[in-house]
């Protein structure tokens, strides 16, 4: 076999295993792809039904600083923001809410939206007690930091008083901006919303706020939520037991007042 001939097989032979890499890679990258339009797609249906379900690569889940609970926070832990009436003299309110938010997560503005009204006047009139989880599971699934931020400054506002706590987290829902949007990662929009409600902002209450003094408290209340056995936002649940989310069996703020009053007559 002459030299010509050789040299021009190995040349056939390099084409074809430079072909047949390119054929893995392309390959390769049709898999890779693909993985990635399925994740999309299951962030896409989380969204659509208004609930958000936790990774567990949450990095702001991530213990890190000291844990200060905020004023009046109670629980296990002191990792709950309790807020309403204590009930008849001497007694608490006979039902309780448990409510695991985030302030970035549109489900949780969805619920807040419709059934705010219908909480308040069950609270104010000492019938139902309501017991906040700030969690950060938007913070952890699409990044950023506003999650975190938020849930720091509503805890600064529980600093200020149990009314001051439940204002402020009426306004950071009303406000609320595309979870993609991480507008509440700056503390100075945090801080405006705050003065939208009467004595809330205050020196203390802005170093609070900048210097993430409860920081720490909400990593730790996020932790223990991805450990509950609970894995979306919001989760919702009437003296213990899960109300919201179910499509075969959905709430409604007539259903949730007719509930609250029976356990009342229990």
């Amino acid at each position: 076999m002459s030299q010509r001939n050789r040299e021009g097989k190995r040349g056939a032979r390099e084409r074809l295993r430079e072909q047949r890499e390119r054929e893995r890679a392309r390959a390769k990258r049709k898999r890779t792809l693909g993985v990635l339009g399925a994740v999309v797609a299951v962030f896409a249906a989380a969204g659509a039904v208004g609930m958000y379900a936790s990774t567990s690569a949450d990095d702001s889940g991530k213990s890190g600083g000291s844990v200060v609970p905020p004023r009046g926070a109670v629980g296990k832990g002191r990792l709950v923001i309790p807020s309403g009436k204590a009930g008849k003299p001497g007694k608490a309110a006979p039902a309780t809410l448990t409510v695991y938010e985030d302030f970035r997560c549109p489900g949780c503005k969805q619920f807040e939206d419709v059934f705010r009204t219908t909480v308040h006047e069950l609270q104010d009139d000492g019938r139902l007690r309501v017991e906040y989880h700030l969690v950060t599971i938007i913070d952890g699934n699409l990044g950023g930091t506003g999650s975190l931020r938020a849930a720091n400054a509503a805890a600064c506002a529980q600093d200020r008083g149990a009314g001051a706590f439940r204002a402020y987290h009426d306004v950071l829902y009303r406000h609320q901006a595309e979870e993609t949007r991480d507008v509440y990662a700056d503390n100075d929009r945090l801080i405006k919303l705050a003065d939208t409600v009467p004595g809330l902002v205050t020196p203390a209450f802005r170093k609070c706020v900048e210097d993430g003094r409860h920081d720490g408290w909400v990593r730790k209340s996020n932790d223990v939520f991805a450990h509950s056995g609970y894995a979306a936002t919001p989760t919702v649940l009437l003296d213990g037991k899960s109300v919201y989310g179910d499509p075969d069996k959905p709430l409604s703020p007539n259903k949730l007042k007719r509930m609250v009053l029976a356990a009342a007559r229990d």
